[in-house]
């Protein structure tokens, strides 16, 4: 990947996880969402959006696709694509831990490494060269 492809790619991913606490804290604000039917979910993804953290996450998830697709236009998206979401992935879960207090465990701990080392070994091209 060329530089300004993990550049925007690390981004997205930055807007993609704040987008979802923002969402998740305003689902939190609003009382939740479980609507039961069609209609249901209309009218409450429109009370949703009356949420401003709501909102602004919704609106977040919508620039940092503008950005993705910019990525996936220019540089390979078996690449990218794996590398985005084990960023948002592990983003997410350590701003779950605390902004939600999400109980965090060692299993999940040793998880997340294993997503960063799968994530350094995605995104270098070339062979592998030890010092």
């Amino acid at each position: 990947m060329s530089r300004l492809g993990l550049l925007l790619l690390a981004a997205s991913a930055l807007l993609t996880t704040i987008a979802n606490l923002a969402l998740r804290a305003g689902l939190d604000r609003a009382g939740g969402f479980r609507p039961d039917g069609l209609v249901a979910t209309v009218v409450e993804f429109a009370r949703m959006l009356c949420e401003p953290l709501f909102a602004a996450g919704f609106i977040l998830y919508f620039v940092a696709a503008l950005v993705w697709f910019r990525v996936i236009a220019y540089e390979p998206l078996s690449t990218a694509y794996p590398v985005m979401v084990g960023l948002i992935f592990v983003m997410v879960s350590i701003g779950a831990v605390f902004i939600f207090s999400e109980p965090v465990s060692i299993r999940k701990v040793i998880g997340l490494a294993v997503i960063l080392a799968g994530i350094a070994i995605a995104s270098t091209t070339g062979p592998v060269r030890v010092p």
